[in-house]
């Protein structure tokens, strides 16, 4: 993320920030701080947000848009870990740990991604006890999606998989901005199950036909998240 352009205004910047229940809850003096060091900005499908093996310098979230997490080898194969959808904060235990970055970030949308500084990330996390609490929510719950998100790869099938994918984006602790209605391709749920465009077509076929989903173009509609979440669990 680079091009000036394409950075928000202060005043902006203030108005995406109020809407974070994490921001809302901190002192006047500590939300100076992060109006004051942290930035957003738009950037295009396909953008890299963030390298592997590159310091963990900020600590990111998602104003609109959809990013993954994902590492690459140099043949150009990738395994992604998760979809980051609007409303998400990630990152905070390599920054944390003050630790090189464990995976590559890349937009598979057009996104408005939001950036704190590691030195005001951990200023908060020393002083503030609202930050520390939410911090701490989001690590156990990350722990628990990237759980269920290897226990799903290797003893679902393609079925279950997709409608796992899915259900994951609506965790309401990670993802709490996530809509019933999802704009997002059949392509770019591909890149978070790591199945072809044509075998999610089917899976979704399949979870529409049971009355589970709607489908539009570049569009799913969720008609029963309950049934979503549970979908294919018996074969665990």
């Amino acid at each position: 993320m680079s091009d000036v352009s394409n950075i928000v205004s202060a005043t902006e910047l203030s108005r995406l920030f109020r809407e974070c229940a994490w921001f809302g809850a901190l002192d006047a003096s500590h939300q100076d701080l992060v109006l004051a060091t942290s930035r957003a900005e738009h950037v295009g499908n396909g953008a890299w947000i963030a390298r592997r093996n590159a310091p963990s310098d900020h600590w990111l979230g998602v104003h609109t848009g959809l990013l993954k997490l994902a590492i690459y080898n140099e043949s150009g194969r990738s395994c992604t870990f998760s979809g980051v959808p609007r409303g998400g904060w990630f990152g905070e235990g390599s920054v944390i740990k003050r630790e090189l970055r464990k995976y590559d970030v890349v937009a598979i949308q057009p996104s408005l991604v939001m950036s704190v500084p590691a030195v005001t990330f951990h200023a908060l996390l020393s002083a503030s006890l609202p930050f520390s609490h939410f911090v701490i929510g989001q690590l156990n719950d990350r722990m628990g999606e990237f759980i269920a998100s290897i226990q799903n790869h290797r003893l679902l099938d393609a079925d279950a998989r997709v409608a796992q994918s899915l259900a994951q984006l609506f965790n309401p602790q990670l993802y709490p901005s996530t809509d019933l209605t999802l704009a997002i391709s059949q392509e770019e749920l591909g890149y978070l199950t790591g199945l072809s465009r044509q075998r999610v077509n089917q899976a979704l076929q399949a979870l529409t036909d049971l009355g589970i989903l709607a489908l539009a173009y570049n569009q799913i509609k969720v008609l029963s998240l309950d049934r979503l979440r549970q979908y294919g669990l018996d074969q665990i």
